[in-house]
């Protein structure tokens, strides 16, 4: 049997001893791992590959990063699909009895904490193998944090696997100490990477690590106040990723995401699927049953399956009203309508992340973390923050134009392109867990009013970020609730 599956057998047999209901509170599981474990090179490989497959979905019934619920459902994305059954967080009615629980990044968090402990200690032939796997681990450490302060602003900070169940119980940190460790993370990973470019696609890379950095600091800037000289950081990061060779934008934009066209050339990081080896992706939400669709004149256009899809949510008609060009490319690509007899309108369905068919569709496309188009539009964000409106423009136009729609002709003061820059983001990176964040950045840097964009947020006065499980405070008096949810 391939060792890195055995690897991967032991770390997730561990997984419930560190998933404990109180934060972070574990069974000193470390200190038995560091007698039987961190012996050799392919003890530290084999483990990052585990981390890995934390990455890519539901594991013992817990979903990591391989959901809509954080990044996509208090947003204007969706409406209620076929089946409904729409989440607290698409509701806006979130208390601490219905809290989302952060134990499952906690869970990544301390692997990488341990792997980041020990592998220092463990010769390696060529050292250079080391340094790439630690890279790939701080880049993860750094991603999961950023995952958490966007979603719960203040969290604990751990850096150390815990060792004792007697340590005491972490407060919550600061939002700014947490992006200052997110920042400091991805550095490391910067000064580690051997190479320059892609080992994998499906791996982190220093451009997919210069690409967080960027991402990152926008957050800093607008959400946590930071400073232009957080912009120009920003921007230099993105420059990087721009003189990446191989890197380029597909002149078909269904053939970003395309099963059989995985790791192409616009792609700078994401996570791998494959059929049977984890649940659907998240884009199965948005998929009919068959038997929706059965009547429906263009059935053969649509992704629908007997098993796996789940029309819970459908594109919202303010997404769809982004589409004003009837020549962008990317509007037939991102969802499709399926229409009866009659021309009557059953239903409308994502369509970027299509699956494979085979006897049956599966949803095994990708999760796009990172794609060459989006340095574009953070690079315009970046410049339309700083005042460099003309600039922001010309970086926006990189993607209008591939998309088939031609330069930005609208009004040129800040406001404006700066709205536009963050429909433009709606366009290119629909169901890519971007729009909630989006949406909160231009918020709160005056842009626009997060309640009134989100038609569930209309004439309410609810906290932007989640709350914690009250069972998590009852645990932990070293706790505070979320502000607004007391």
């Amino acid at each position: 049997m391939n060792k890195r599956f055995i690897i991967y057998s032991c770390l997730i047999a561990l997984l419930p001893s560190f998933a404990c209901n109180k934060v972070l509170e574990v069974k000193t599981v470390s200190d038995i791992t560091n007698a039987s474990y961190w012996k050799s090179p392919g003890d530290v490989t084999g483990y990052l590959t585990g981390i890995y497959a934390l990455l890519r979905g539901t594991v013992n019934g817990k979903n990591y990063f391989n959901t809509t619920y954080y990044m996509e459902d208090r947003s204007d994305a969706f409406i209620a699909g076929l089946e409904g059954g729409m989440s607290t967080a698409w509701q806006q009615n979130l208390n601490s009895a219905n809290a989302p629980n952060w134990l499952n990044y906690y869970n990544i968090i301390y692997h990488c904490n341990l792997l980041l402990k020990n592998a220092p200690g463990i010769n390696f032939p060529n050292s250079t193998d080391r340094d790439r796997a630690m890279a790939e681990t701080y880049f993860i450490r750094a991603y999961s944090y950023f995952w958490l302060v966007r979603s719960w602003g203040d969290v604990p900070l751990m850096l150390e696997p815990v060792a004792s169940s007697n340590q005491q119980q972490p407060a919550r940190a600061a939002a700014t100490e947490i992006m200052s460790q997110i920042l400091k993370d991805i550095d490391a990973a910067i000064a580690l990477f051997p190479e320059g470019a892609f080992v994998s696609k499906s791996r982190v890379s220093k451009p997919a690590a210069f690409t967080l950095k960027a991402d990152a600091l926008l957050w800093k800037t607008k959400v946590l106040k930071g400073s232009d000289a957080d912009l120009q950081e920003a921007l230099t990061a993105l420059q990087q990723v721009e003189n990446t060779p191989g890197l380029t934008l597909l002149d078909n934009f269904a053939a970003v995401f395309a099963t059989n066209n995985r790791a192409n050339a616009e792609i700078i990081f994401s996570v791998y699927f494959k059929k049977d080896e984890r649940s659907d992706m998240y884009g199965s939400q948005l998929k009919p049953r068959d038997i929706f669709v059965q009547d429906a004149i263009n059935k053969g256009d649509i992704a629908a399956a007997r098993n796996g899809a789940r029309s819970q949510y459908m594109p919202s008609p303010k997404f769809e009203s982004m589409f004003t060009d009837a020549a962008d490319k990317r509007k037939n690509v991102s969802f499709i309508k399926a229409i009866g007899p009659n021309n009557k309108l059953i239903g409308v369905f994502d369509n970027k992340f299509r699956g494979t068919k085979d006897t049956d569709w599966f949803y095994d496309a990708d999760i796009v973390i990172y794609r060459f188009a989006e340095i574009f539009l953070l690079k315009a964000e970046a410049l339309a923050a700083l005042g460099r409106v003309p600039d922001a423009v010309a970086a926006l136009n990189r993607t209008r134009l591939r998309a088939g729609i031609g330069n930005y002709t609208g009004p040129m003061d800040k406001t404006s392109v700066e709205k536009e820059i963050l429909n433009e983001r709606f366009r290119e990176l629909w169901l890519e867990q971007k729009r909630w964040p989006d949406l909160l950045r231009f918020h709160y840097a005056g842009t626009i009013n997060v309640y009134t964009e989100v038609p569930n947020l209309n004439g309410k006065k609810v906290p932007l970020y989640f709350p914690i499980p009250k069972t998590q405070i009852d645990l932990n008096p070293n706790l505070k609730q979320t502000a607004g949810y007391q």
